[in-house]
């Protein structure tokens, strides 16, 4: 019978999925554009609010620029999207940003994407979280006043939904995607509808205010310089537009095709919607400020400033109506589930990192449910302790993100470039050649306008935060090498010689005794049977009643091995043995000597507190002894009948296993094999 975590964890994330059922796994595009796309298309909920927040320190009269820098910021988008669908047709195979900088750049430039990727998912998902608690906070106070277990709570959910499988996940996420977009470009219809066909005058709540300026007297420099901090507010739409390259091979076949199309609807929902946005608040005259408190002069009594969604749909839809109600609750759900893409898009990037030999191999493996489970629940601990340090604070966490993805958008198109022109030197085929050029002149513009960008934002957000994010990527770049080095180290240390391998002159077994009892019999009896060139028997003398018990038994039973009495006049245990076994080995480097160790086998974990704990120091020391060997010979105790073995094969296998367990460990290799052989 299954136990109670067995069966939890079978009703939170379902039966394991055979290695043979991956095909199934695989996504279309109506299921793939909500898993990969919903980070950035919930941009439009919060990427609004941050351009026309930051135009407010220049005052009231600013918000006239918001459709210009929204326009800047979908010609930057329209220039990612057309660059990326040249990534995809050239590399499938899910490297992404990664594989094409590695390939045309190097492994260094490669390993800084990765870095810079791996950054910009864990903030994604620290900082949609944040920002869905902050929404669902503004409509139900008790939200705000715990926002950090709320957030956490919603990124251990999401945490479950993607370790039951992507499929599964992308069809839990697609209602709530489709319905945030059918919502938002509803409202944004029925506003030009009402403004430009029927005539009226839209005001949002907030069209009255009485603002004023943080800074009023701002320089012509200044005010360039809040424009430009303006538009890399602005950039944050872009963030997610990395991961469909990156998860290509989760789509279903033609997966280049299927991929490139599903980026183009990504990129053309998300401009109408974010520019539908922005030029139907200037049409309602809506004002919104970074700070409430010292910036809004005069306004309706007991006025609290809500985003810039809730308005637009307040002043579209009408107070109180259930469509005003529905837009609020899908914005909050979205940008809770914009981090699902963070969460198929890291786990990908860490087994190819990890395959690479730049990250610890079990990020390669695949759980029950045929997904990267290590890498989703990585992923979750790193976002959850940026959660807590900023508090769930989204304007703090904001001014950290974007700069990694536009590291990897620039390393990226530089790396098209070198893949173009390294085809085009072997192309004779003049139609070819002709597309390899218009595909080379796109990414070329590319790499220009995403690398203005990142200085931009550099520029603007390096003392806000932004040094957090390029202090993390410079560590985990640090890391991987450090990885990297320790993996070759090993490999090359393991790597077989031409020597044949000498062979042990002889072998003295030795058995360690605190107790003539049954565990004890079965060692000594085990060893015997090994037939080693000499057998003996020890004890440490820590108690001179105890080992006299312990010699006076030995010779009752006539037990055929020589006891041997270690002193110990200062009570240790590990040391002796240690000195004894080195001091049968002083004599003749080429023996071996084989330490047979009686240990209990128990079924409870707290059983594991009282028993075992000097065998488990002993053998801990013994390891590193050369020419040492050291082998458990184990006894069941009767509580270890009652433990479920199947969930224990689970456990220390982490994969599906069907079949005898014996089965399950023969072909099961050793991980120092597979990196020898690597």
């Amino acid at each position: 019978m299954a136990s109670s975590t067995s069966l939890a964890k079978r009703l939170l994330l379902g039966r394991p999925f055979r290695s043979d059922k991956l095909q199934h796994t695989l996504l279309p595009k109506r299921i793939a554009l909500p898993v990969f796309a919903s980070d950035a298309l919930s941009s439009v909920a919060y990427a609004p609010d941050e351009i026309l927040l930051t135009l407010s320190i220049a005052g009231a009269g600013a918000f006239i620029i918001s459709p210009w820098i929204t326009l800047a910021v979908a010609v930057v988008m329209i220039t990612v999207v057309a660059s990326y669908r040249q990534n995809v047709h050239a590399y499938p195979s899910g490297g992404g940003d990664y594989e094409v900088a590695t390939v045309n750049l190097g492994p260094r430039a490669g390993l800084g994407v990765g870095s810079a990727l791996l950054v910009d998912y864990i903030l994604t998902v620290a900082v949609s979280t944040s920002s869905g608690v902050n929404n669902l906070g503004s409509v139900v106070p008790f939200v705000a006043e715990h926002k950090v277990p709320f957030a956490i709570a919603a990124i251990a959910i999401l945490t479950a939904l993607n370790l039951r499988g992507l499929r599964e996940s992308g069809t839990a996420f697609a209602i709530p995607t489709y319905a945030f977009i059918a919502l938002i470009l509803l409202m944004i219809l029925t506003g030009m509808f009402r403004e430009f066909i029927l005539g009226q005058d839209l005001q949002a709540p907030s069209a009255g205010l009485v603002i004023t300026a943080e800074d009023d007297h701002l320089t012509s420099f200044g005010f360039a310089y809040l424009l430009l901090r303006t538009f890399s507010s602005g950039c944050a739409a872009l963030t997610g537009v990395e991961a469909i390259s990156n998860g290509v091979p989760a789509f279903k076949p033609p997966k280049s095709k299927n991929a490139a199309t599903t980026l183009m609807l990504l990129g053309g929902i998300a401009i109408v919607m974010l520019v539908g946005i922005v030029v139907l608040a200037r049409l309602t005259h809506l004002q919104y400020v970074e700070d409430q408190a010292t910036q809004i002069i005069s306004g309706p009594p007991g006025y609290d400033q809500k985003t810039v969604t809730a308005q637009l749909a307040e002043t579209v839809f009408g107070a109180g109506s259930f469509l005003l109600y529905a837009t609020g609750a899908v914005t909050a759900l979205i940008l809770f589930l914009a981090a699902n893409t963070a969460f198929n898009g890291f786990p990908v990037l860490g087994s190819i990192l990890a395959q690479d030999r730049y990250l610890p191999r079990q990020l390669h493996t695949r759980g029950d449910r045929l997904a990267f489970s290590n890498g989703i629940v990585l992923l979750a601990v790193a976002a959850i302790v940026l959660v807590v340090a900023f508090q769930a604070e989204t304007t703090r966490l904001i001014q950290l993100y974007i700069v990694g993805v536009f590291v990897s958008f620039t390393l990226s198109q530089g790396g098209m470039i070198r893949h173009w022109n390294r085809l085009l030197r072997t192309q004779r085929d003049p139609s070819r050649r002709s597309r390899m050029k218009r595909s080379r002149a796109i990414n070329a513009f590319g790499m220009g306008l995403t690398g203005a960008v990142l200085i931009v934002v550099l520029v603007t957000k390096f003392l806000l935060g932004a040094w957090i994010a390029i202090a993390a990527m410079v560590f985990l770049y640090v890391l991987m090498l450090g990885i990297r080095k320790h993996y070759t180290r090993v490999a090359q240390e393991l790597e077989p010689t031409d020597e044949r391998p000498v062979l042990p002159s002889r072998n003295h077994a030795v058995v360690l005794v605190s107790k003539v009892h049954l565990p004890t019999l079965r060692a000594v009896a085990y060893a015997q049977a090994t037939r080693p060139d000499t057998l003996t028997a020890v004890t440490v003398n820590v108690d001179d009643k105890d080992t006299r018990r312990i010699q006076d038994e030995w010779e009752r039973r006539q037990i055929p091995v020589p006891l041997t009495v270690v002193d110990s006049p200062y009570r240790e245990i590990t040391r002796p043995i240690i000195d004894f076994v080195k001091g049968i080995r002083r004599g003749s480097p080429r023996d071996v000597v084989t330490v047979f160790v009686p240990e209990y086998v128990v079924g409870r974990w707290w059983e594991n507190l009282l028993h075992n704990q000097s065998a488990l120091r002993i053998k801990g020391r013994l390891l590193f002894e050369p020419g040492v060997m050291v082998t458990s010979v184990p006894w069941q105790l009767r509580s270890s009948q009652d433990r479920d073995l199947d969930r224990l094969d689970r456990t220390l296998s982490r994969a599906p296993k069907r079949g005898p367990r014996i089965r399950a460990e023969v072909e099961q290799p050793p991980i120092e094999d597979e990196e020898a052989r690597t």
